[in-house]
């Protein structure tokens, strides 16, 4: 079966393709001068972005892999999150602090989704 890699780069790709569904790199905002809301915003508009690139939406997430600098984020980043969500179609998911890869980033997002 065929692997489509859109935006590669020496250590990732944004997008990877592989049949029916849709990897996406890990996400975090550029703009991290913002609160873990704000943050979390501007990932999921990338995500919706990238989606999009690749053919698909939110309405057909698989599964989410949130990670949190600090995890007494999760109530905010859940309501940046649920509003985010397409009603009846949230996706299996996973939220856990973790040291991220620079001390500004906030909040880190990962999904997969079908086409």
């Amino acid at each position: 079966m065929k692997i489509e890699r859109i935006n590669p780069a020496q250590h990732w790709s944004q997008i990877v393709i592989h049949g029916d569904i849709v990897y996406l790199v890990g996400t975090t905002a550029k703009d991290t001068s913002g609160d873990v809301k704000g943050q979390t915003r501007e990932v999921l508009s990338i995500i919706d972005e990238l989606l999009a690139q690749a053919g698909t939406d939110k309405t057909k997430l698989l599964t989410a892999q949130i990670w949190l600098r600090d995890i007494n984020d999760w109530s905010k980043m859940n309501e940046v999150w649920d509003a985010w969500i397409a009603p009846g179609n949230a996706p299996t998911r996973a939220t856990v602090e973790a040291k991220l890869a620079r001390p500004d980033l906030l909040v880190e997002i990962m999904v997969q989704a079908a086409r």
